[in-house]
């Protein structure tokens, strides 16, 4: 966007990019937006429809992730956040047009990104991944079909989504016609997005790149069954290796609790969870050579600068350091793929003062919701947004890294 004394000349359209959905688009009859309240009913049904349509195809079934968001977007699920994030006595809007850029890395954030700027009550532009995710193509493909059915028209011309590469210019355009940019990535991402003007009163919601972390009970390992323990490794899997351990919140340390429980115990509490996490990971991760390679060398840094000891397992599948101090900033010694360091902990307040404003989720098992408000209150922690169950890591909420998305997106109109 130019702006010539006091008339603003909008960007031409960039015709460098792909155009996923819809077919065909004119720019001038988008840009005449139609806000909607949150939750609008037609958005409602129109999401409801989009599940259905995933659920009864059995590629879906394929990809947990695509089930999981088609759940999501069920009517009943939809109506249940409708309760928690409306208030009848307030009046909320749509902003108007949201240009989502979606992370390169997490296959269906892009969708969860668009359906919460549709129940916000906005029009939505996403750039998907330039990657390609074969999630990405099925979502898309139901979409698509939707449309076919022209049943909810008004709903289906609100969204656009692209495809684009670093070299192209529609970053520029889009986000001339945005009331709100939501960007997720890192922070070279982040700071070569906004390179790009927004309008007066647009602002930019970032989603940066964000460490997690884990706590355990150990008494809690020893106390389960075999079946829960499964289960837990299942849990533990599908927050880490699902995405290949790049999701923000995914754990990359794992502090064991301690107190009241001798170091035989905590050592065989250890032994049982990883040995149900590597079988689970040797039967299903597909573990490539580069990242084997890379685990050795992030072990060879990280031991370079902290105190470490490598702890034994059977193979690459699961690697595992013991540190035996906490460095001021060990999320600079992350690895994908399934590299986890370990910390022997006396209480959760011991975490604390690594804890920065980088640091998102915190997945927890056999602790008690009690010692985690706590642990966050005592403390004055400037970070974790979230502090979940084992398992949960990668759930959506509409509210996500500390900002609620409906009022983030939307805006509140009084009368008096």
């Amino acid at each position: 966007m130019r702006k010539s004394a006091d008339v603003v000349i909008r960007m031409q359209p960039s015709s460098n990019y792909q155009r996923l959905y819809p077919n065909t688009i004119v720019w001038e009859e988008y840009q005449k937006y139609l806000p909607l309240a949150p939750f609008a009913d037609e958005v409602v049904e129109y999401l409801n429809a989009l599940s259905a349509s995933l659920l009864k195809d059995r590629e879906s079934r394929l990809y947990p992730d695509v089930i999981t968001f088609a759940f999501f977007c069920r009517k009943g699920n939809i109506l249940s956040q409708k309760e928690k994030y409306t208030l009848a006595d307030v009046l909320r809007v749509g902003r108007g047009i949201l240009f989502h850029i979606a992370p390169s890395n997490v296959p269906i954030n892009f969708a969860y990104s668009l359906v919460a700027g549709m129940l916000a009550g906005n029009y939505n532009i996403v750039r998907v991944s330039s990657k390609q995710f074969l999630q990405v193509d099925l979502i898309i493909k139901h979409m698509h079909l939707l449309n076919e059915t022209n049943q909810y028209p008004a709903v289906a011309k609100s969204i656009v989504l692209v495809r684009y590469d670093r070299t192209s210019d529609a970053t520029a355009f889009f986000s001339s016609l945005a009331a709100v940019r939501v960007i997720w990535g890192g922070d070279t991402t982040i700071a070569t997005i906004r390179e790009n003007k927004l309008l007066p009163r647009s602002y930019d919601v970032c989603f940066a790149d964000r460490y997690s972390i884990a706590a355990i009970q150990p008494r809690a390992i020893l106390d389960a069954d075999d079946a829960e323990i499964k289960k837990l490794a299942e849990k533990f899997y599908n927050d880490t290796y699902l995405f290949d351990q790049n999701a923000c919140s995914a754990p990359h340390i794992i502090f064991w609790l301690k107190p009241q429980i001798s170091e035989a115990e905590l050592e065989c509490a250890k032994t049982r969870f990883w040995a149900a996490v590597h079988h689970l990971a040797a039967e299903k991760y597909n573990l490539q050579a580069v990242l084997s390679v890379d685990k050795l060398t992030a072990f060879y840094r990280q031991s370079v600068n902290v105190d470490i000891t490598r702890e034994e397992m059977p193979d690459n599948f699961v690697v595992r350091t013991k540190m035996n101090e906490l460095p001021e900033e060990p999320d600079t010694f992350r690895c994908t793929g399934g590299y986890f360091s370990e910390k022997d902990i006396n209480s959760l307040s011991e975490i604390a003062p690594i804890v920065t404003n980088r640091y998102q989720t915190l997945a927890h098992y056999g602790i008690s919701a009690e010692e985690l408000k706590e642990f966050v209150l005592v403390n004055h922690l400037v970070g974790l947004d979230r502090l979940v169950p084992m398992g949960e890591t990668t759930a959506f909420a509409l509210t996500w890294d500390g900002y609620n998305l409906i009022d983030t997106f939307s805006r509140v109109v009084t009368i008096y």
